[in-house]
């Protein structure tokens, strides 16, 4: 097995507003990331499988890099994530108060585009892409 890291030509990265809770943080970044293997499954790697038989769910096949940002950090990526057409989900500070898919996806189509309230912008694709997307942001602490 190599001990080289792996350089990918794509990039996941999570866009965090940076006024979440602790609990917020982690709950956004689960929903977020699990968008994008249905749209981009190249994305996923192979199942797993212990030394004793038991199979795992696919992950990722590379890192997740995690970002936090101001509010307009967030609209300015999101705006750019939408005129790269890349694979993307979003979270809305509408979605804390729902309690089930159904109401998540009213809660969102109910806002226009240009004033969704975003908590979290997920985004995959050419790595280069995904820096420009998320420009402007820190890496998570």
């Amino acid at each position: 097995m190599s001990t080289e890291p792996t350089r990918f030509d794509t990039k996941i990265a999570v866009l965090l507003r940076e006024d979440l809770e602790t609990w917020q943080r982690l709950n956004v970044t689960a929903f977020l990331v699990s968008g994008l293997g249905t749209e981009a499954p190249e994305v996923m790697g192979a199942p797993y499988e212990d030394a004793d038989g038991i199979p795992y769910q696919r992950m990722f096949r590379q890192p997740v890099l995690v970002f936090e940002g101001t509010k307009e950090t967030l609209t300015n990526a999101h705006a750019r994530v939408l005129s790269r057409s890349l694979p993307r989900a979003i979270f809305t500070s509408d979605l804390f108060a729902t309690g089930n898919d159904g109401d998540n996806r009213a809660a969102v189509r109910a806002v226009g585009t240009g004033e969704l309230d975003l908590v979290g912008v997920a985004v995959y694709g050419p790595r280069n892409a995904v820096d420009k997307v998320v420009k402007g942001a820190w890496m998570h602490p």
